[in-house]
């Protein structure tokens, strides 16, 4: 097999992150990396925060996470109004949860692509209130076409409370067709939250556009925000019904300001969340999406071609501009979450690289991930050690 030339690098991009030298870390879709000109920034305002506690969260710190949730909303195309800085997407899909008012005979409907922590979540939630959850099949090969009827065809109007589908999928780097399956269940009345916990930063988006019900997306993954950083974002006809998961001073004002506010917790992360974009916006965002996207299939072709993967069996269902891409293990390996995680462990200890070990449809997954500070050199080391490793556990 012949593979093709990697993007070329960009220039002193390695430089900005304090990553250790000695590993390859090719998943930064699971906590991200943050910028050490970010990392400053927090610090900043960490050190302001210590210089005069009473000062920094009696005196304008709702104001300043407001400007920043304006900030964050602009970038991601959602109004500033129904958008609230949460600490992460997990958080904001049981802040959703928790403020539908769910009842015995209610349904929520999932597709087997889900989240495994959200999917935690919904039957929670379920068992709390008595509702039930139910998963729909859905084909890694379907066409965009296939998914919507999938959906169409699972909705129980009526009966299904909600429907919670991702945008980019974090087991099979999978991209749904969120804004048709919005429209097909508004049609059927059934309101949408769309989980794209890894959309902010990777992909172009115009949450306003995609008109779900609720989003929720991490802004410290691809886009350079510290950890905890996340923004859940609601449909006017919603906005009055969000209750939070902590009441606390700011309940009367409201959402966002209500699920925002949670006492005395570190606020430092969403103020420097703009730093984070400005890092982004400087390397050129159209640039870095272009770098990682190439680079994360570049990554894939050469670790399947090492594991004997035929180029027409590695799966592409995220499209070209993912920056994440999936390579099939052989049979019977990694089969299950316990054995994906044994994996992932034994190649960060033994080959010094950093991946996601999936187990999805019975079958063990290697996800790549691409940043600006990977290499081509780091997947195609991981191509030559990763085989032996699999043959000798």
């Amino acid at each position: 097999m012949t593979v093709a030339r990697p993007p070329e690098p960009i220039p002193g991009a390695r430089l900005l992150f304090s990553l250790d030298p000695a590993v390859s870390y090719l998943n930064h879709g699971a906590f991200g990396a943050v910028p050490v000109s970010v990392q400053r920034a927090q610090q900043r305002l960490r050190d302001e925060m210590e210089s005069n506690p009473l000062r920094f969260f009696t005196q304008g710190l709702a104001e300043r996470i407001g400007h920043t949730r304006r900030h964050l909303a602009t970038f991601l195309g959602a109004d500033p109004e129904g958008t609230a800085l949460v600490g992460n997407a997990t958080t904001g899909v049981a802040v959703v949860l928790h403020s539908l008012g769910l009842r015995a005979g209610d349904e929520v409907l999932t597709t087997d692509h889900g989240y495994g922590a959200v999917g935690f979540s919904i039957e929670r939630e379920c068992r709390r209130t008595g509702a039930g959850t139910r998963a729909l099949r859905v084909p890694l090969s379907a066409t965009d076409e296939e998914v919507v009827e999938i959906v169409r065809a699972g909705l129980r109007p009526g009966r299904t409370r909600l429907l919670v589908i991702d945008q980019l999928t974090s087991p099979t780097a999978r991209l749904f067709p969120v804004a048709a399956v919005v429209q097909v269940a508004r049609e059927r009345g059934v309101p949408v939250l769309v989980d794209a916990a890894h959309v902010p930063g990777m992909l172009p988006v115009d949450v306003g556009a995609v008109g779900a019900d609720f989003w929720v997306g991490n802004l410290h993954k691809w886009a350079f925000a510290p950890r905890g950083t996340a923004v859940l974002v609601v449909a006017p006809q919603w906005r009055e019904r969000i209750e939070p998961l902590v009441v606390s001073w700011e309940q009367g004002a409201g959402f966002p300001g209500n699920v925002e506010w949670q006492a005395t917790q570190d606020y430092t992360g969403w103020l420097s969340a703009p730093a984070g974009l400005y890092a982004l916006r400087s390397l050129g965002l159209d640039r870095v999406r272009a770098h990682n996207a190439a680079l994360a299939a570049y990554g894939q072709r050469v670790v399947g071609d090492a594991l004997g993967v035929a180029p027409a069996d590695l799966p592409d269902p995220g499209g070209p501009a993912v920056a994440m891409r999936i390579v099939p293990l052989p049979p019977g390996v990694a089969t299950t979450l316990d054995t994906a995680r044994e994996l992932r462990d034994r190649i960060a200890e033994r080959l010094a690289a950093e991946v996601a070990v999936m187990a999805w449809d019975d079958r063990g997954w290697l996800r790549l991930g691409a940043q600006v500070y990977n290499s081509a050199q780091e997947y195609e080391r991981l191509a030559v050690r990763l085989p032996p490793l699999l043959a000798r556990p």
